[in-house]
């Protein structure tokens, strides 16, 4: 299978702090490959350095076979990368529908005055934009609140709507940063049924941090621990639910 995303030994610091150190993994194309750890390990600043929010000092990012490390975002997500948030990054006085409209900007090709003037190729390439948008609506089953304010949704529901402008950008690489965080029991079932339908019907390569254990266990295929900024496990769920250095640092930490 080949690897969709190698991150080789990179290396953060915020002054004196070492977010990661000589972090090293493997996402093999078509995966769910789940990061865990305790809170403040690293986890989401791990996330940033993929999608160019941070730049590592030392080590490199591939995607693709491509050294992206000292790309911009907006260059990552137009090669297929695209994030959700831990605190939810959402336009919250527009619409569900201009939510997911404004991830497509990435993907129009009108020039200034067709886009203006809305004729020809223009015209032509909204209606394709707004079909994928009423598509990924009717995915996720947020019919009921397409034109609803983001602002005055639910929590989960503003979170499925993040994932929808996640799906919008069309990646090959989906990033999820505690994708379940403060969701009631049914909201998790259904993103944890979302995540596994993107994987199957659209073929999509998933990397995401949970908190949820058992969650993580039933859904990825791979997994790698880190722990104050080090990787001190990876491997199948069933290999790290016995790694004694994991339990120790993470696993164990869950069950008391």
């Amino acid at each position: 299978m080949p690897v969709k995303l190698h991150v080789d030994k990179i290396s953060l610091s915020f002054g004196g702090i070492k977010a990661l150190n000589e972090v090293e993994f493997a996402v093999n194309a078509g995966e769910i490959f789940a990061v865990i750890g305790p809170n403040g390990a690293g986890k989401t600043s791990l996330i940033n350095s993929i999608n160019g929010f941070y730049t590592p000092q030392q080590g490199r990012i591939i995607f693709d076979d491509r050294d992206i490390s000292h790309l911009p975002p907006y260059e990552r997500a137009k090669l297929g990368i695209s994030r959700t948030f831990q605190n939810i990054a959402l336009y919250t006085n527009a619409t569900v529908l201009d939510n997911l409209m404004a991830a497509r900007h990435i993907h129009m090709k009108s020039n200034m005055l067709t886009g203006a003037l809305f004729w020809g190729p223009a015209q032509r390439e909204e209606i394709a934009h707004r079909q994928r948008v009423e598509e990924i609506i009717d995915f996720l089953e947020l019919e009921h609140i397409r034109k609803s304010i983001v602002g005055t949704l639910s929590y989960g529901l503003r979170k499925r709507v993040e994932l929808g402008r996640a799906l919008a950008l069309e990646p090959s690489l989906l990033l999820l940063d505690e994708p379940m965080a403060g969701m009631n029991i049914e909201e998790k079932e259904d993103m944890a049924r979302f995540i596994l339908d993107i994987h199957e019907l659209q073929g999509t390569t998933i990397m995401l941090i949970e908190h949820d254990i058992g969650l993580v266990m039933d859904i990825s295929h791979h997994i790698a621990v880190i722990d104050f900024g080090v990787k001190i496990g990876e491997g199948a769920p069933e290999q790290i639910s016995r790694d004694e250095a994991v339990i120790d640092a993470y696993l164990g930490e869950a069950e008391h």
